[in-house]
């Protein structure tokens, strides 16, 4: 219970410092970058020693990959036959498609699954939802606002200079291996901050406001990423059989929230970004309740 009483208390806080004017408008971009260069790889240092080298390892990869493709491809579709003009088709390509993985799916899935759930949650982030947004999610930027070339070396650069990504690349080599007590101590204090300034981020951020003639795009981006995704996600695992815990986690994972960077991408590129925000506030809201009744079905 006092998992989810930090969530719903951090991303408060977070919301009304943003209502009073409390800190300064680049608060939230600062805190995600402390969260991205110190908290998460310090988490992803930690945790990922922890996993055995099995299939384990492959199957949050593996249902991160598949849900994003039929989920992109579906959002294609619907947007298309709805005529959605290409503005607010590539703000859903981003929003509807890429999910919230570290910020929020890291203490949701904690509070639901426990500490235990870390090492998977991490590996569905990095080499799924993380690899996805600096590939796919550059080139959905690139090609619907028409304001840069994307290349080949671009997208490489990006991933190679990640500070998360490096960490999981580091700390890959050391699976099986336990840190040095003192080492661990230092890790687990730097990791321990990830949860509330994520939050206070996600707060900071969340946009609320939505006109009438948007109501179509936004009920359509929250079908697909609150309810369609995990339900892809729970198919993939009943079809191979699959009861253990990187599979819960994988499911959980594919119904969190829109990612709130992939709402800010879309922002930034000029691809909607009034709806963009307010997909991504609801759907934070949202996803309160529909990953509540999504673990009562794993």
């Amino acid at each position: 219970m006092e998992n989810f009483i930090l969530i719903i208390l951090a991303i408060s806080i977070g919301y009304l410092f943003r209502r009073v004017r409390i800190l300064p408008e680049e608060s939230a971009a600062i805190l995600n970058k402390f969260v991205i260069f110190i908290s998460l790889p310090a988490m992803i240092l930690l945790q990922i020693p922890k996993l055995t080298l099995s299939m384990e390892i492959l199957i949050p990869v593996i249902i991160a990959w598949v849900v994003m493709t039929v989920t992109a491809l579906l959002t294609l579709f619907i947007s298309k036959r709805l005529q959605f003009s290409k503005e607010v088709t590539g703000a859903l390509m981003l929003v509807a498609v890429l999910t919230n993985s570290s910020f929020l799916g890291i203490p949701v899935i904690k509070a639901y699954l426990g500490d235990e759930a870390l090492p998977y949650v991490l590996v569905y982030d990095q080499m799924g939802t993380f690899l996805a947004l600096a590939t796919y999610g550059i080139f959905v930027a690139a090609y619907y606002s028409n304001q840069s070339e994307i290349t080949l070396k671009i997208m490489v650069v990006k991933v190679l200079t990640f500070p998360p990504f490096v960490s999981l690349i580091i700390a890959l080599f050391f699976i099986g291996t336990p840190f040095p007590d003192m080492i661990s101590k230092v890790l687990a204090s730097l990791a321990n901050t990830i949860v509330p300034i994520a939050l206070v981020a996600v707060g900071l951020q969340l946009q609320l406001k939505l006109p009438g003639h948007e109501i179509r795009p936004f009920g359509m981006a929250l079908l697909i990423k609150l309810i369609i995704a995990p339900l892809i996600a729970l198919a993939i695992v009943a079809m191979a059989g699959w009861t253990n815990l990187a599979a819960s986690v994988s499911v959980m994972e594919a119904g969190m929230a829109p990612m709130v960077t992939a709402g800010a991408m879309a922002s930034m590129s000029g691809l909607a970004p009034r709806l963009s925000s307010a997909i991504v506030g609801y759907g934070i809201l949202l996803s309160f309740f529909s990953t509540a009744l999504l673990f009562k079905l794993l």
